[in-house]
């Protein structure tokens, strides 16, 4: 039995390429909103970035995983241009 077939087997696939590429990239952007918000001295916009950085754990659905993505780095970007 190959280790695909087992994991189904027990209730768990893996995630698609679309969704690591995703959690990948929404980590970096998160690690660059945090180490600009820390660099400013922004403390929203360091906790948006620690967001960015952990909430793929918590969204297991692809699309989510983009929609949500979106719209934390559109809130870190609105929140690092509003209080310049």
């Amino acid at each position: 039995m190959d280790t695909v077939s087992q994991l189904q087997s027990m209730g768990l696939s893996l995630p698609s390429p679309a969704y690591i590429f995703g959690a990948i990239l929404f980590s970096v952007l998160g690690m660059a909103a945090w180490l600009v918000g820390k660099r400013k001295q922004k403390a929203t916009t360091k906790w948006l970035g620690v967001a960015l950085m952990f909430y793929p754990y918590a969204v297991t659905n692809t699309v989510m995983l983009y929609v949500v993505g979106i719209a934390l780095c559109a809130a870190a970007v609105w929140e690092d241009r509003s209080a310049s």
